[in-house]
């Protein structure tokens, strides 16, 4: 989710971007938008932006914690895992760098298909209309913060107990990361 503040205040548009961890101190994220989408219209090249990378989530009950049965003293909460990337936004209205990036995209989200569609499957002229009517966004990263609220302050018997129902009612992925081991 790209988060920018413009003359119209706070805005998000949420985007599939890539990552070039070895571009800049922090590396540098890619992005498109079509070209109708005021996004890159109303946040020029130079524009300080936020990115939010949401991991796992889900909310926790205090019945999942054995404590609560025993003393009565907790209260229901959130758990997250999130990432914050800071930095600097480029408008990027080329064809070249368009074509890439919807490449790039292309390739990775199509990989696992029985047989991945790329570009090339339709007609050039279809294609470059396509790229015509996008706009690439680049983002500078100049910090990165990762979060995470994973019950951490609570028992190890109770971060089992509250991960143990996450499992079950399909939040593995959140549980795996409560687990008191790893602590």
């Amino acid at each position: 989710m790209l988060v920018t503040h413009g003359p119209m205040g706070l805005d998000a548009d949420h985007l599939p971007f890539e990552f070039e961890p070895d571009t800049g101190p922090h590396g540098l994220l890619l992005a498109h938008v079509a070209r109708a989408n005021p996004a890159w219209q109303r946040n020029p090249s130079g524009s300080r932006v936020m990115v939010v990378f949401r991991g796992a989530q889900a909310y926790v009950s205090p019945n999942w914690y054995p404590t609560k049965h025993e003393a009565h003293r907790q209260v229901p909460t959130w758990n997250y895992e999130v990432v914050h990337a800071h930095g600097v936004l480029t408008v990027r209205d080329d064809e070249r760098f368009v074509r890439g990036m919807v490449a790039r995209l292309t390739r990775r989200h199509e990989a696992g298909e029985p047989t991945p569609w790329k570009m090339g499957d339709s007609t050039p002229e279809f294609i470059d209309g396509l790229l015509a009517n996008i706009v690439g966004i680049e983002i500078a990263v100049t910090s990165i913060e990762g979060k995470s609220k994973l019950s951490q302050n609570k028992e190890p018997r109770d971060r089992a107990g509250a991960a143990g129902t996450l499992a079950t009612r399909g939040h593995g992925e959140l549980a795996e990361l409560m687990r008191p081991a790893r602590s």
